[in-house]
């Protein structure tokens, strides 16, 4: 058993890819405990008890060519199931799905980049004698860049504007045409309160992490379930190719019955009615014998579903061999230790816990909602302006011609922005608390009283479990003593088999009695192999037992998260980071 039991374990540590020493183990005081009292009702129960050993491990063979007949180890099996099984298949896929949940949610905080350009021409008809003229035509370039994201740590939020654009107006009294108007600004956006812990995509992120490693989890449990099924199959597979033999034997005392009585009637010395009941009593074993093959290939295409990945695999279609024998011996089962593995490593616990865990953080986000709102809210710009500049004479009138023209371009409009003679700066505080009883008050109170519920529901599985190991301990002990008396039944049915046989060749004794001592031997061989074949699946669920639940056990609570999104800032604009810097175009 610890060959194959090492041999399990490192592969389901290569495939899942976690240390067991990251796993979270309840209280060490409470397991003890728990597992001092099934030990305890454990040796109360039994008289003596064994423990599984494997058979040889056999070197495993390359893949045969389809048609043929192969021997297959126990090992083998295990681990062409776990290469080539598709439930496996199946379940290997869901941990991958939540990756890309993952990065989904992680790409909320990356940064991104924001860039526009385009052109507006507008004609429209003036109302004001300032206006420069009758008909005013404005034709504006844009061109703006920008960079936005959201912090994971406080939940807040920066963007950072540069904005830029070209105006030309046919204004007569325009200072500058074209005006050339730039801008940089950079904001800043932080909740202190409510959303400053967690927020919406942040709790989000957490409890899709925790339902990755309980997808992780129920991986582990597959792999557990489908070498229990493997093994199980296999030994099925055994005990049914041992039923056909007993079958095939049986038949051939039958048939040899069958002989010897018509030599008799040949001589005198029998009835022909004793021919007659021979030979339907042969009749009777063919059907039996016809039942037992019947039985070797469903059990055969049982073991073949669990190892192949597909009615291609030369498995499918060759006849498989089992080497490996059911073996035992007198080794106790130690429950104490039993218990404590499963309450440290069976896999609907690690989920519980693992449920628990995101329940917390569901509860953290709803106590968050309870907070006041307090956003802080800040931005600081700078502008600069660039352009040909209209010079007039001071006191000229209203749409003189100007004695001078100064140029200028986009490079004075930067040089003026690095020298930040136009700042603009912002600061803001906004506070909101809703009046009364909140929605989320009465959630989060919820919430807790489930949480309560949920750690009474661990508590239970936890007995739970040492009830299961238990009881699985002791069916062991059980199938073993049904096992061990089995077979001095069969070994006294052999002994009365020849002594009945001898009793009639000498006349001491009836056809009725030969076959009715025939029909015992094959019936304690037959009970023989179910109660090996018993004892053997009660290793195999004691070994499951101790890591994946015989069924569904304790539904544990799941606590639905609330908490929202912190405000993001914004440099201005919204998508076009606003319309353009300092200095209007007339």
């Amino acid at each position: 058993m610890q060959t194959s039991c090492a041999f399990l374990t490192i592969l389901t540590l290569a495939l899942l890819g976690a240390p067991a020493a990251a796993q979270t183990t309840p209280d060490s005081a409470r397991i003890d405990d728990i597992a001092r009292q099934a030990a305890q009702k454990f040796a109360e129960a039994r008289l003596a008890g064994t423990t599984e050993v494997d058979g040889q491990t056999r070197p495993t063979t390359p893949p045969p060519p389809p048609g043929t007949r192969v021997e297959l180890t126990l090992d083998s099996a295990v681990e062409r199931a776990l290469d080539r099984n598709l439930d496996l298949a199946v379940e290997r896929l869901n941990p991958q799905t939540f990756d890309f949940s993952l990065a989904a949610l992680n790409a909320t905080y990356h940064p991104s980049f924001v860039s526009n350009f385009g052109l507006r021409s507008q004609t429209a008809f003036t109302r004001s004698q300032t206006a420069g003229g009758d008909i005013l035509t404005t034709d504006t370039l844009t061109g703006n860049n920008g960079v936005t994201q959201n912090i994971r740590w406080g939940g807040g939020s920066y963007a950072v504007a540069f904005n830029n654009n070209r105006q030309e107006q046919s204004d007569l009294f325009a200072t500058r045409n074209p005006v050339l108007n730039t801008s940089l600004t950079a904001a800043f956006s932080q909740p202190l309160l409510r959303n400053f812990r967690t927020d919406a995509t942040r709790t989000q992120l957490q409890i899709t992490k925790l339902n990755q490693e309980m997808s992780e989890t129920e991986l582990r449990a597959t792999v557990v379930r489908t070498v229990a099924g493997v093994r199980n199959a296999y030994w099925d597979l055994v005990f049914a190719i041992q039923a056909e033999e007993v079958a095939q034997n049986s038949l051939a005392l039958a048939t040899k019955l069958v002989e010897d009585n018509r030599a008799r009637v040949e001589v005198g010395t029998l009835a022909p009615l004793d021919v007659t009941q021979a030979e339907a009593e042969q009749a009777q074993r063919r059907q039996a014998v016809a039942q037992a093959r019947a039985t070797h290939g469903t059990a055969e295409l049982s073991l073949k579903r669990l190892i192949v990945n597909g009615t291609e695999d030369p498995y499918w279609t060759s006849t498989i061999e089992p080497v490996d024998r059911p073996t035992y011996s007198t080794e106790a089962v130690d429950v104490q230790t039993a218990v404590r593995r499963a309450l440290t490593s069976r896999t609907d616990l690690e989920q519980s816990r693992k449920q628990l865990q995101s329940n917390d953080v569901s509860i953290r986000s709803l106590s968050d909602a309870q907070l006041p709102s307090l956003d802080l809210t800040a931005s600081y710009g700078v502008a600069g302006i660039g352009g040909t500049q209209f010079v007039r004479a001071p006191g000229a009138p209203l749409g003189a011609p100007p004695e001078r023209t100064i140029p200028s371009g986009f490079t004075d409009a930067l040089g003026l922005l690095g020298d930040a003679r136009a700042p603009t700066w912002n600061f803001f505080l906004n506070f909101s608390y809703p009046l009364g009883t909140s929605p989320a008050e009465a959630a989060t109170a919820r919430a807790r009283v489930q949480r309560q519920q949920t750690l009474a529901q661990s508590r239970q599985l936890e007995l739970q479990i040492a009830t299961e190991v238990t009881n699985a301990a002791l069916l062991v002990d059980t199938n073993r003593e049904r096992m061990q008396a089995a077979t001095v039944a069969k070994d006294l049915a052999q002994l009365r088999l020849e002594a009945e046989q001898s009793r009639f060749d000498v006349g001491l004794s009836t056809n009725f009695f030969v076959v009715q001592a025939q029909r015992d031997l094959r019936d304690a061989q037959n009970a023989e192999l179910r109660a090996l074949l018993d004892y053997r699946r009660a290793q195999v669920d004691f070994e499951r037992v101790q890591e994946i639940p015989a069924a569904n056990g304790v539904s544990i609570t799941n606590i639905v998260p609330g908490g929202s999104t912190a405000p993001r800032a914004n440099a201005g604009g919204g998508g076009n980071f606003g319309g353009g810097g300092g200095g209007g175009g007339n």
